[in-house]
Parts: C-alpha cells; structure tokens; sequence
C-alpha cells in the first residue's frame, strides 16, 4: 500500500512541475491563471471548479477513513420541482447558482442563510422551444459580478452583494426562431462567453463574447455557414466550411450547430474551446442533400479571446445524421503522449469516442471506442478521421439501428479527471436507437420555432417490446440490421467508469440502476469520488477501486456533479437535487421524483453532520376522473387525427404518464376540461409555463386534440376502475418513444 500512495504521489508531483511554468501572460485587461496549480481548493470558483474545469479538488480533509461521518449540515429548498442541472459555486464563504430558467441564488455557505435570490422575467411562450426541460447549468463569477443565461436567452450580470441586474443584454440572434439557453456562462480573461441551444429546432449556432464591465458585445462566432445567397459569410473560416455543404442545403431551416454546453477557456493559450452540436434537420439528407462533412458540426473549435478567429478545429462526427454533438463537457490537462508531455483535452462527447486533443494543434492525440459504435469503427489519427461505417448507419434509404443512440455515450452530466491517478471518472451509457425518416426527404417545410428533426427515434431498451406494434417494412428492415442482434443481446448498459484517458480503457465499472440513471462525479485529491443518482443516493467511493466507502438516502433524485469547498478548516460536499432534462417526461419508476415528488433542493454535507429529511411518498394513484360527454360530432376520423395532432405538438412536454413533471392530460377535471380551448389557444396558463399554440393549430385541431383525449381518459378510467377492483397497482408506463434526450 505505502508502495502505491508513494508512486501515486510521484505521479502528481511530474505532473505539476511539468505544468508549473504555463502560467499566462495575457494583455494587461486579462487576469492571470497560475495553471501550475490543478484541481480546486477552498474555493470552487466556476462549476467546473478550477481553470481546468477538471471537478478535482485538492481538499484532503474528508479521506477513504473518515468519510463515513459525512451528515447533513444544512439543506435550502430551491422552490422549484423541475430540472436541476448546476454544480455551485463558493467564493470566500459564499455559495452561488442557478436553478431552472436561470434562477440565482446566493447563499451562506457555512449555515445555508439565504443572501439574495434573482428570478428572470421573461415570455413562457419561450418553453416551447426548450427540447430538454428548463435546465440551467450553472453560472460564472467574475469582477464582483454573477453571471447567468436565462432561459429565453438573456444575459444577466447581478452584483455579488445583492442579486442586483448590473447589465443585461440579449444575446439571441433571431427571435423568429428556436433558440434557447441552457449553458453556463464562461469567463475568459476581460470576457463573458455564452451560446445557445435548440438544433433540434431551426435554428443556427453560434457563440457570443461580451465584456464583463458593461455587457457590450466583443464578437460572434457563428459555427456553420449561412446561405451564400444572402452575402459573404461573417468569417474566413465560414467561407471555408461552406464547401463541406451541398449546393442544395436547407438554409432556410437553420442547419443547427448551436453551442448549448462545453465553453471552455484556456489560459494557457489564451482561447476559448467551443463544442458545437448536432445537424438541424438530424438526416443529413433533408439537412445538406449532396452529403458533405457540414463543418463546423460536431466539432471542437478553438477561439481566440481577443478577437474571436478560429485557431484549429477538430471535428468529432463529420456527415452527423445522429444527434452526436461535440457539446458534452471538456476538460484541460497537462500529459505525456508517446513520450512528449503535451498540453491537451479530454472529451468524450455522445459519438462513443474518448478523445485526447493537442490544445496547441487540435490534432487528435488519442481516439478510443468507449462503447458499442456502428457509425465508425475506429479512428485514423494520421488523417485526424474516422473509418466511418456509414453502411451500418445511413438511414436516408431504410430504419437503422445506431449505436450510440441520440442521448449519447455521454451528455450534459460532468466528468472529474484525477491528474495524480490519471484517471477519468465518468458516467457512460451503452444504447442505442432506431432512427427512421419521417417523411420524404425533398420539400420539408421549416416549422417556425419549432421541432425540425426529420427523424423518428425509439430507444433499444425499449426496440423488443416495440417491434410488434411497427409497421412490417420498418421491423423487417430493423430486425435485418447486424445491430439488432446488440439488442437482443444486450439493449443496453449503463455504469458510472473509471478510464484511462489515453486507451480508453476501464479501470473500473458500478451499474447504474437504468439507462435513464446519469449522474455527475466529483474526484478528491485524497482518493475519493462523489456522484448521486436518481433513486436519491449519494456515494462516496474509492477512486482506486469503486468500493462504496459511504452512501446516504435523501430522498431526492440526483443527477447534477456534487462539488466540495472548505470555510474555516472544515471541508463541505454539495450537490443540487432535481430530476429532468432529456427524457424528462418520462420519470423511471426508480427514481426518487417517481415516489417522493421533485422537490428540488440543495444539500450540502460535512463530518458530524445529521441526517437528510427524507420526503413522504406520494399518495398512490387514484382512478382517472370521469371525462366529459364525447363531443357529439366526434368521429374516428377526428379522433386519429387528434391523435397524431397530440402526438406531433404536445408529446414532448406531456408524456401521459404516472408522475410525469407536466400534467397527465389523461387525468384532466372538469375545470381543465371546460378550459380547454382558453388553455391551449389564449394562453390562459402561460405563467405556469403552458405556451399558447393559436399560430400553430386551429380551432378544429384543439377541438380533434380535446376529442382524443376525452376518448384516452375514459378508455384509461375504464381499465383502471377494473384494476382497483382487483387490487391491482395503477401505475403503469409506455414505451419511452422520443425525438430527443
């Protein structure tokens, strides 16, 4: 044992004399960052925790003996029962984040007293443009000022003291179109960068650099190119990218691109690492029919902070057809690769891959398979490409099932690097899906601020049960598929990892407890790793080995990175506690917010602390109440049509399903009923979040969309007066059928 602490020391100690010198000397407006010094220590001062943003502290108070005694020392109800996606941030005793639709809040760090909170103002027309729930990911601390990306895409910069609005500024581009924001800000030297979300919609990426004194635009980078009928492109390397685009491509519907995480700045170089997203439409041919890489999709594009150029890029998944973004967090390291010590990222985004890049070059160092991939097989480092299978995974003539599937090998929830163990800690999900187009391929017609996927998508846990019910040219043409024997082999696997970054192998594995478990980690200097998960535990284990070394019952579903920090000698671990995101209609029945409700809270734990306060369980489900009378002109017809109606507009946020986050419109009352149409057209409950839908569907489509339901909720009470008549429990789910995780 002393023999491995002893290397293991060693190892840290070549690790920060090689970085020891890389401390920038940027203009006299920039502040330095010693990146000598890895990993966070009392403070955590950005959700990512150090300039690296590696979720590693150096903290050494709670260790593999004592961490058993971690309790509750404070708790602070965040008054929301939605998505919580945010790592805190703490500064001189001061804890600072955000909360759903860029809430802030300002807390005692020590005791959990509430200082200061800031709830945006903003349209709720904007939810029906957030694919993903109402997430935030967290906020930026600079110059005595928090910043933070509400929903609707206004910046706000609030001083530290009070929450008080120092500047605001809109940063989106075109409001005729999709765009959301979810990520956190991120400071770079004098800058506050920030992008924005919704390719999925019709939207085009780009990122945005403002100064951090008054708000002020610096620049704009757009991440793909606009129609050249519309002028010269805004830059170079635009002009560049535009031959990677067929003549005939679908500008007209935005392309996608969006940066909606994954902002990154390196000090080192003095850039900003841009992770860009998916192709909007998904098929790349409804998107750019003549094929093409369509940089910059996908890619790592490297920013200079002063004046916004492109330095390098690296693009992750060229010809996207999947929904395999590049815009899953990154981190920043200091290796030694074949020999030389270099500078580098680590990645892992949804395409299955664990990337190592050159931050000076952004060559590719190290390009490894870390689950099942049947986009491309392998990586050729010399061409800085991948040995694409396209044969196994272009759907444009027929259904194929793609590994991975559309919510990634990895997403949103962070990583945490241990440079001393050189190891990458790391929730990873093994899925797939079978991806389908919906319709031709020619004459798509852009849905304004909307959906623009082109493509219908079901999950393999759930491809068996599904293949009944498909239409027979679909489940011939999907059965027919080599994947289809990893599905019934194994339809998925999802585990918390521990990886080495540059083979990508796995040290080792926990199961987590369903492919809709994810969860962010937390590493320590002193061996230890923290990730929740959204049954409402919180683990503490041994980085060397994934031995549970401590958990805890809260009661709360987790899947936000716990963070640590230290005040006054004493060492605390928090973590946000909220069940959402992808996927969030669709609660698991194993996840706390399916029993006990989504009361969002914030926990913080240190030695010798009590016990969380565990919330009740929820009453069990009654009977679906009795509709009303069918409207008298109801027809089949009319029915079906509702159906697909629904199905089309209203399926993303209300899956209809026991315990979902949004009502479950098969449970409506007789006042929901009679308010039906003021709901859906006027807005009548816009403030609670239900946008209103006048510009997208008519009187006669609501009364279709109400006729389906009425005939849905009576068909539901039916069967379930019939289960309570036998004792049987209520609660059963659908297949979780989505176009978006």
């Amino acid at each position: 044992m002393a023999g491995m602490i002893g290397a293991g020391m060693m190892r840290r100690a070549l690790f920060i004399g090689m970085a020891a010198l890389a401390l920038t000397a940027c203009g006299d407006d920039v502040p330095e960052v010693d990146t000598s010094v890895y990993g966070a220590g009392e403070n955590w001062d950005n959700p990512g925790g150090d300039w690296a943003e590696s979720h590693f502290s150096r903290l050494e108070g709670l260790t593999k003996e004592n961490v058993s005694g971690l309790g509750l020392a404070w708790e602070y109800d965040l008054g929301t029962a939605r998505v919580q996606e945010a790592t805190p941030v703490v500064i001189d005793g001061v804890m600072y984040t955000s909360g759903n639709l860029g809430r802030v809040y300002a807390i005692n760090a020590v005791t959990g007293e509430e200082l200061w909170t800031f709830v945006p103002e903003m349209d709720m027309q904007i939810v029906r443009s957030a694919c993903c729930d109402w997430a935030n990911r967290g906020i930026a601390v600079a110059q005595g000022k928090v910043m933070v990306a509400a929903l609707d895409g206004m910046l706000y910069a609030l001083d530290m003291t009070d929450g008080s609005v120092a500047w605001s500024v809109d940063t989106i581009a075109e409001h005729d179109r999709g765009y959301t924001s979810t990520g956190a800000p991120e400071v770079a030297g004098n800058l506050v960068v920030i992008g924005n979300a919704g390719a999925e919609y019709d939207t085009r990426g780009y990122v945005t650099a403002y100064d951090i004194t008054d708000g002020s635009e610096a620049w704009r980078f757009y991440t793909i190119p606009h129609d050249p009928a519309d002028g010269p492109q805004e830059s170079e390397e635009l002009e560049a990218a535009l031959s990677t685009w067929s003549e005939d491509t679908r500008w007209d519907i935005g392309g996608g691109g969006t940066a909606w995480d994954a902002i990154t700045y390196d000090p080192q170089f003095d850039q900003i690492i841009v992770g860009t997203g998916n192709g909007g439409p998904y098929p790349q041919a409804v998107r750019s029919p003549g094929g093409g890489d369509n940089l910059y999709l996908n890619s790592l594009v490297a920013l200079d902070r002063e004046t916004g150029r492109m330095k390098w890029h690296f693009q992750e998944t060229p010809q996207d057809n999947w929904d395999l973004t590049a815009t899953q967090p990154m981190m920043l390291a200091e290796m030694e690769v074949a020999g030389e010590q270099r500078p580098v990222i680590l990645h892992t985004p949804k395409n299955g891959f664990f990337f190592v890049v050159d931050r000076e070059t952004g060559r590719p160092l190290a390009a490894n398979p870390i689950v099942r991939t049947s986009w491309a097989d392998s990586w050729n480092l010399e061409t800085g490409q991948p040995n694409m299978t396209m044969e196994l995974a272009d759907y444009t003539n027929g259904p194929k099932v793609v590994y991975p599937g559309s919510p990634g090998a990895r997403n949103w929830y962070p990583a945490a690097y241990d440079p001393g163990r050189n190891t990458y800690f790391a929730h990873v999900l093994d899925m797939g899906n079978l991806l389908f187009l919906t319709g031709p391929t020619e004459g798509v017609e852009r849905q304004k601020s909307f959906l623009n996927a082109g493509a219908a998508i079901i999950f393999t846990p759930d491809l068996e049960a599904a293949a009944p019910s498909l239409p027979p040219f679909i489940r011939e043409a999907m059965m027919a598929t080599p994947q289809w024997q990893w599905v019934l082999d194994e339809p998925f696997r999802s585990e918390l990892r521990a990886m080495d970054p540059l083979t990508g192998k796995t040290k080792w594995a926990v199961e987590s407890l369903g492919w809709q478990d994810r969860n962010g980690v937390l590493a320590t200097q002193s061996g230890i790793i923290f990730h929740g998960n959204v049954a409402g535990q919180l683990f503490a284990r041994d980085s060397d080995t994934g031995e549970e070394l401590w958990h805890i019952d809260t009661g709360s579903s987790i899947m936000a990175a716990p963070m640590t920090y230290s005040v006054d000698g004493v060492q605390y671990v928090a973590v946000q506690t909220g069940w959402g995101g992808g996927g969030w209609g669709f609660v698991p029945p194993y996840a706390a917010a399916y029993s006990k409700g989504n009361r969002n809270r914030l926990l913080v734990f240190k030695l010798g602390g009590g016990a969380v306060p565990v919330p009740d369980d929820l009453p069990a489900l009654e009977p679906a109440p009795q509709p009303p009378a069918q409207f008298a002109d109801a027809t089949p017809d009319m029915i079906a049509m509702g159906s697909g109606l629904f199905t089309e507009n209203c399926g993303i946020c209300h899956s209809n399903q026991p315990r979902a986050p949004l009502p479950d419109l098969r449970r409506m009352n007789s006042g929901v009923h009679g308010a039906f149409n003021q709901i859906v057209l006027e807005g009548l409950l816009m403030p609670n979040g239900m946008p209103r839908w006048d510009d997208r569907l008519s009187p006669d489509q609501v009364k279709a969309i109400h006729a389906y339901l009425i005939d849905t909720q009576a068909a539901l009470r039916t069967r379930e007066l019939e289960l309570q008549r036998r004792g049987l429990p209520l609660d059963t789910q659908s297949l979780t059928i989505l176009s978006n995780y």
